[in-house]
């Protein structure tokens, strides 16, 4: 079964499965069937589904990304002692967790096709992950508060983990308590990631972008969190930075730099 074969029959099943089968057609062009697809995944409510389903959904994801091109930690060239600076797609990085940037009701973006990394990391993990995000909130009573984490399987992606830590909404100006809840974001990781006794962790740039955290301070921060918590003992060897634009590549350079 090729690419397009995988992607129909799950398009099928998941319009199906609204009611919408005999309304929506099928684009021909595999870029739209894409689209579709992701779309109809990040709609989809947190439930079960047929373990036929899944089979072909993980065998799909799982090219999309090898197409895309995994990138290996132990392959990447630390810029100091254990800090590691890499820009690229976190949903192909193979390490032992990477952070996803989550809201607190951690079941990933409902928006189709969004681009921010939390719908990335589920649209490209499977619909597993909200299911087993929402049995975990479900568990504990009570949204995740921020500055907190939860840590769940990968699924469909290259690493092991995905820790999911609530980030901070900056509104107006830039508050005492914006920079302690981000601290509490990398730190509440890093303790997790200890828990589980895992040796590398990707983060990526928490709060900035559409959170409004001015991303030099956002990386500073970062920084200072990590290193403070690497002077413990503890498991972790290698921390990531994962950037994706230009700009935060060059400020985390900097930070690192003069650190």
């Amino acid at each position: 079964m090729n690419q397009q074969q995988r992607r129909e029959i799950l398009i099928e099943a998941l319009l199906k499965e609204r009611g919408a089968c005999h309304e929506i057609e099928i684009p021909k062009s595999p870029e739209e069937q894409k689209v579709l697809l992701r779309g109809l995944m990040n709609i989809r409510l947190p439930k079960e589904i047929d373990k036929n389903f899944l089979k072909i959904q993980d065998a799909y994801l799982q090219e999309e990304i090898k197409q895309k091109g995994i990138t290996d930690a132990n392959e990447l060239v630390p810029i100091r002692d254990c800090f590691y600076l890499w820009q690229g797609d976190i949903t192909t990085l193979r390490c032992d967790a990477i952070v996803n940037a989550a809201n607190s009701g951690l079941t990933g973006c409902y928006i189709p096709n969004h681009r921010c990394i939390d719908n990335c990391i589920h649209s490209f993990a499977g619909i597993e992950l909200r299911l087993a995000c929402d049995k975990l909130i479900k568990a504990q009573g009570y949204e995740e508060p921020v500055g907190q984490a939860k840590i769940t399987p990968a699924y469909n992606l290259p690493c092991d983990y995905i820790l999911h830590t609530v980030e901070p909404i900056v509104v107006g100006n830039l508050t005492e308590d914006d920079c302690r809840l981000l601290n509490s974001c990398y730190r509440s990781c890093l303790q997790l990631a200890q828990q589980k006794g895992l040796e590398s962790i990707a983060f990526c740039c928490i709060s900035t972008g559409e959170f409004h955290f001015p991303q030099e301070k956002a990386a500073e921060i970062a920084f200072s969190a990590v290193k403070e918590f690497m002077r413990t003992k503890t498991s972790i060897k290698k921390v990531i930075f994962n950037v994706f634009k230009d700009w935060d590549r060059e400020i985390y350079r900097s930070v690192l730099a003069e650190n």
